[in-house]
């Protein structure tokens, strides 16, 4: 699978990965990075505990994270959780985190498959 593929598939914007990063073989570098990232474990955990503020800065990262990547859908899910929290609307963000734990289980899978298929 390409760069390119990957972010397709992932409903990424490539080019605006490209650049941001100024080279295929750096944006190679850096996606895997995000297989290392734990705030949506984080987000998940704070969910379930019902804590709100740890909530907030966990979908927060996240959003930074994949918007930094150029991760598009998975930034955009995440700020929209990540407003849902910072006005503490936690009933609201536990009905929405489905799509961004399907979003990001996406996303996870295939930079998996990426990372594997270069090695």
């Amino acid at each position: 699978m390409t760069t390119k593929e990957c972010y397709d598939k992932i409903g990424g914007d490539y080019d605006n990965a490209l650049s941001r990063f100024k080279s295929d073989a750096l944006v190679k570098r850096f996606l895997p990075m995000f297989l290392n990232d734990p705030s949506f474990g984080e987000l998940t955990e704070a969910l379930e505990k019902c804590d709100v503020q740890t909530a907030f800065r966990a979908a927060h990262t996240l959003k930074g994270v994949s918007a930094n990547l150029s991760l598009s859908r998975l930034s955009a899910l995440s700020s929209e959780i990540t407003e849902l929290l910072r006005a503490e609307k936690l009933t609201e963000a536990k009905e929405f985190y489905p799509a961004v734990k399907e979003s990001y289980d996406i996303t996870l899978e295939t930079i998996t498959q990426f990372k594997n298929e270069m090695e």
